[in-house]
């Protein structure tokens, strides 16, 4: 009987070595972009009060949540996102920082929904928010940020647009239109899938509020329905030279109940995917989390793992721009140390240890072998070069394996001779 085979669950991901460099080129370039703004990192755990999701997430959220007791009897979820706990971090300690807070996080989300593409039960997210600013300016900088981030990945003008609206617009619309305040919930929910509802449905929905389909599309197609706060951030993005990346389209509310102003989400141009990214501003959690203890402005948005990669590999320009990078990022060590002969091999150990003391990334054959077999090594691992160690010791051979070229120093002064070699061009070296 054949044995068990062990997969990993529905929705869940293994990261082999080349999965888990694609996923170092997101982290870095998202964490690159982010220092370059000024926020700092922060990081939260995983596992929370399932009460922290329940206090006001809505839409599907508190569906999706992967939900437990633990051995300790407490109701406990792996976070669905991490805006909730970054409020309740800041809340208890953002007396010890001034204010604004520019803080980000990259980190690891679950959500039980159905897989699909762009969407996974496990995901990564960039997380970026300010706190403690309550006016557009705010807005205007995370939208930046979220521009910057895409033009980091390789894209251009053209390839991507960033979607713009405001869910304080939305409530002032209900409220004239006779929308009680307990289901305007209810209605911005309404809103938010109104590109993906059937005509007929979505007619039904909103003659439950005593609206029309007529008259809540009128209401997004007309450009001077925009909010004094959008107004501002394309004046603060045109003056930044970004304004042309900028799309208002209220049409985009966001599901999660605990926005209160302004919101957006970036789009791939095509329009072939979901949201590459979303947030917006969240005045009231932060209060909300703590009981009034804390009032804290606030807005962020995310960028997921999943959608970012697809879209990046999709596009030309930004996958050869990844794959350089991976080229570059791909080799397992600098140096790979051939041991020709055994009886060198403590020698060779010392060698290693010296080098990898000065910063130099080494490998070398854990167990003897056949020389050329360990040149085939040094050639799979992407090593700039071959250190062989052989009967000759101390005199040693460099190999530079791209070029096929060879130099010889001597073992007193490997470790200087070689750290200057890393600095230098793989062009023709003299033998």
């Amino acid at each position: 009987m054949a044995g068990l085979t062990f997969q990993a669950l529905p929705g869940f991901r293994d990261f082999s070595p080349g999965e888990c460099a694609v996923r170092n080129y997101l982290f870095e370039t998202w964490r690159s972009v982010a220092r370059r703004f000024g926020f700092v990192e922060y990081e939260t755990p995983i596992l929370e009060d399932t009460a922290l999701y329940l206090k006001k997430s809505g839409g599907e959220l508190s569906s999706q949540l992967y939900r437990f007791e633990d051995q300790g009897g407490r109701d406990v979820t792996l976070r669905p996102e991490v805006t909730a706990s970054l409020a309740r971090l800041a809340a208890q300690h953002q007396r010890d920082f001034p204010k604004p807070l520019k803080w980000f996080e990259v980190g690891q989300c679950f959500r039980y929904e159905r897989p699909q593409k762009g969407r996974g039960r496990e995901f990564h997210q960039f997380n970026v928010d300010i706190l403690g600013e309550a006016g557009p300016v705010a807005d205007a900088e995370l939208i930046s940020l979220a521009i910057e981030t895409m033009l980091a990945f390789g894209f251009v003008e053209g390839d991507f647009v960033v979607r713009v609206s405001d869910r304080a617009a939305w409530v002032a619309f209900a409220q004239q239109h006779g929308v009680a305040e307990e289901v305007i919930p209810d209605f911005l929910n309404v809103v938010d899938k109104i590109e993906r509802e059937k005509p007929d449905a979505l007619e039904a929905k909103l003659q439950g509020f005593g609206l029309t389909t007529d008259l809540v599309k009128g209401f997004i197609a007309d450009p001077a329905n925009a909010s004094s706060a959008y107004n501002a951030i394309k004046e603060d993005l045109t003056a930044r030279g970004l304004g042309s990346y900028l799309e208002l389209d209220l049409s985009i509310v966001r599901g999660l109940a605990y926005y209160t102003g302004v919101v957006f989400e970036v789009f791939d141009s095509k329009k072939s995917m979901r949201a590459v990214a979303g947030g917006g501003r969240y005045d009231t959690l932060v209060s909300t989390i703590s009981d009034g203890g804390v009032d804290l402005p606030a807005t962020g948005f995310a960028m997921g793992d999943y959608v970012i990669r697809n879209l990046i590999e999709e596009t030309t320009h930004t996958n050869m721009q990844m794959q350089a990078w991976l080229q570059r990022q791909g080799a397992a060590c600098d140096v790979y140390v051939v041991v020709a002969d055994e009886t060198k091999r403590p020698n060779a150990l010392k060698l290693v240890t010296d080098l990898r003391r000065a910063g130099v990334s080494v490998d070398f054959p854990l167990v003897p072998g056949n020389v050329g077999k360990l040149f085939k090594r040094a050639e799979q691992s992407r090593a700039r070069f071959a250190l062989v160690v052989g009967n000759e010791y101390p005199l040693l051979k460099l190999k530079v394996l791209s070029a096929r070229t060879e130099e010889s120093g001597e073992a007193d002064n490997a470790v200087e001779w070689i750290t200057g070699r890393l600095l230098e061009p793989d062009g023709p070296l003299l033998v």
